[in-house]
């Protein structure tokens, strides 16, 4: 494996940036085409699966999501076949295992390439997020600008710290792990959904708003510090 990195790393930075590229492209292709799963039926994997089931569960929702497949699909996956608390636990385990996989690709195919050529405007952001504190990860999770798998290839091509991306990537998950998976858990057990458990859902549009604004003011005090010194 460490030799193939090697080599791949030995490619040109425009190159591995293509290959990017195209395993995105891929990805996006294979959600049009593939069948999405019977949600009645996914209860019965667990079972088969007998003590493997967890380990399972954890990776191969990893794969998915760095496959590009929607956080919400995967958690309510997990809750329907595992229940509300267990299915939010290995729906986090997916999601920490999936940043770090994304955050590592785009690291090794993009980065180079991006930072060659940020200049300006672009060389600002990309400071910023090589600056980024696990509270600023969190910011960016909870607003809806893209898929988790894709902001995850999309921080690994910038500065951004790995440490402080993984723990705000599993934080700003948390709230909308135990409302899906809920909600995964009562499809197949009708009756037992309550509007508690559908709440947490909503704490990420909230909490989307309080981080936005809070990180506006930083950047506003920053620049402000900067132009006068005496602020």
């Amino acid at each position: 494996m460490i030799p193939a990195v090697r080599r791949l790393l030995g490619q040109p930075s425009a190159r591995r940036f293509a290959l990017l590229l195209l395993l995105l492209a891929g990805f996006g292709v294979l959600l049009l085409v593939v069948p999405r799963p019977d949600p009645h039926a996914l209860p019965d994997l667990a079972d088969t699966l007998g003590g493997y089931a967890p380990a399972v569960a954890v990776l191969t929702g990893a794969l998915l999501l760095v496959a590009l497949v929607p956080r919400t699909f995967v958690t309510l996956a997990s809750g329907a076949i595992f229940g509300a608390l267990e299915g939010a636990a290995y729906a986090l385990g997916a999601a920490l295992l999936a940043a770090a996989l994304g955050f590592a690709v785009g690291r090794v195919l993009g980065r180079e390439f991006v930072a060659e050529r940020v200049r300006g405007r672009l060389a600002r952001l990309d400071g910023w997020f090589a600056r980024q504190s696990v509270l600023g990860v969190i910011t960016v999770r909870l607003l809806p600008i893209s898929g988790y798998g894709l902001i995850s290839y999309g921080y690994g091509t910038t500065g951004a710290r790995v440490l402080p991306f993984l723990v705000g990537s599993v934080i700003a998950s948390a709230p909308t792990a135990f409302g899906y998976a809920a909600v995964g858990a009562a499809v197949t057990s009708p009756g037992e959904i309550n509007w508690l458990a559908a709440a947490p859902a909503s704490l990420g549009l909230i909490a989307s708003a309080v981080l936005a604004h809070r990180w506006w003011r930083a950047e506003r005090r920053r620049r402000l510090d900067i132009t006068d010194p005496h602020f």
